[in-house]
């Protein structure tokens, strides 16, 4: 996300770098090709140019701290503007009224239904008891995906086909709600075309129905300043709380992000970050100006990890390691383990530089190579991949044939399996050896 932006910005900051002295001069010398960057990533004209005059403000009056190149101070500069910018800290969602009712609102096509149903995925993971309302009652292709996105989720949802009154719709599920003891009520609305009167004027029925605490208007990542504008019309006919950005995977300019809150004041909320149910994320301003920056998110990729790793598998992991006891069957569910993370690439660029490393980097080559492993062993069976010893030159043949790849190939991944055992066991070995001498290594099986 956001490469086309990164990617001048920190070109930009090459020269900022290489800063001696500040000046007037030649800190607007720089900051003319970060305020070009922001421009061309299709950020609000009036955005652009009151971000880098506080920047340049801050930039001269800054007292330069010995220990650090003044270059290095005006970016850190143009981080907390960028933060600020975005909206400061994560604003999350307001739960003080029971049960509480959720608008997602906003143009055709922009990702409601998707999102109403990757919202109720997270809400349930937080330990909440979310019901999926279907309020389009123009399209019933969207009462459709929400009934199937709420069987992949196991979650409830409500659906009144044939009734044409939204209010009415509203009225039955939150009695549905209350009988269920349901506390969260996600109603996913009709869109339009383009924003226009009978669209207001049902929401707003709807609104003053249900008196939601949020009102979340799904937008578009990808139609730049146009998102901006749709914003502006819906908060002054809803009053929105935030906003949530769905494919912001395949924006690479940023203007949405990086204006939204500057000219509505109300913040980003969360962010679609690809097709699946669990590609959504709270959006965190700071941790999205790092990703810009180039200054990675390891906080976010923690989180990722956390989410995707079950910490009891991880210590049964850590044993068999010691133990020198991986087989393939382990290997194969580490692999699998890998795969939740997502792209090898987007796992990259939250790493600090790694948007720069990607650049020298074949991660596509990485990536089959990973599908290649994992079909091998899923070749297998049972008894083969827990001692690969057995495998004779027919089984081989029978293992490559099956999962697509020749047989050098085969021989090539079990060769360096059976290098990474001996390694951890090794390493298992030195553990012992400096436990029994009075202390284990830092940092080693995760200690």
């Amino acid at each position: 996300m956001f490469e086309a932006l990164s990617s001048k910005l920190q070109n930009a900051f090459r020269n900022l770098r290489g800063l001696g002295k500040i000046s007037e001069s030649n800190v607007s010398d720089a900051l003319r090709d970060v305020r070009q960057a922001l421009l061309e990533a299709d950020v609000n004209f009036k955005v652009a140019r009151d971000f880098i005059e506080r920047v340049k403000t801050k930039s001269i009056g800054v007292e330069v701290v010995q220990s650090i190149q003044p270059g290095q101070q005006v970016i850190k500069i143009i981080h907390d503007e960028l933060v600020a910018l975005l909206g400061a800290q994560h604003a999350g969602l307001n739960f003080d009224r029971q049960p509480t009712c959720i608008l997602m609102v906003g143009l055709h096509g922009a990702g409601k239904t998707t999102s109403s149903g990757k919202l109720a995925r997270l809400l349930q993971k937080q330990g909440r008891q979310p019901l999926l309302v279907a309020a389009d009652v123009y399209r019933p292709a969207a009462m459709d995906q929400l009934e199937t996105l709420a069987k992949q989720l196991d979650l409830p949802v409500f659906v009144k086909r044939g009734e044409t009154e939204v209010t009415q719709i509203a009225r039955e599920a939150l009695a549905y709600a209350e009988a269920h003891c349901r506390n969260t009520l996600i109603f996913d609305t009709a869109g339009r075309l383009q924003i226009d009167e009978p669209l207001v004027q049902e929401l707003v029925r709807l609104r003053d129905l249900v008196k939601p605490r949020e009102i979340l208007l799904v937008l578009d990542a990808a139609t730049g300043q146009e998102a901006v504008n749709v914003a502006t019309h819906f908060d002054q006919a809803l009053n929105i709380t935030g906003a949530i950005l769905t494919k912001l995977d395949g924006d690479a300019r940023g203007g949405a992000a990086l204006s939204l809150k500057a000219v509505t004041g109300k913040p980003i909320k969360f962010m679609g970050v690809g097709e699946k149910l669990e590609d959504f994320e709270p959006f965190h301003p700071e941790r999205m100006a790092s990703r810009i920056l180039g200054m990675g998110d390891v906080v976010s990729l923690v989180e990722k990890a956390a989410e995707a790793v079950d910490l009891e598998d991880a210590r049964r992991m850590e044993e068999k390691m010691r133990r020198g006891q991986f087989s393939l069957e382990d290997f194969l569910e580490q692999l699998r383990q890998m795969k939740k993370l997502g792209p090898l690439d987007n796992l990259m660029k939250m790493l600090p530089g790694g948007s720069e490393a990607l650049k020298q980097m074949d991660l596509g080559k990485q990536e089959r190579e990973f599908k290649h492993m994992e079909a091998m062993i899923c070749g297998m069976t049972p008894q083969e991949r827990k001692n690969p010893a057995i495998l004779n030159a027919r089984r081989r043949q029978r293992i490559a044939r099956g999962s697509g790849v020749s047989v050098t190939e085969l021989n090539t991944m079990l060769n360096k399996f059976a290098q990474m055992q001996q390694m951890m066991k090794k390493m298992g070995k030195f553990q012992k050896m400096m436990a029994r001498m009075g202390g284990a290594v830092p940092g080693m099986f995760g200690r």
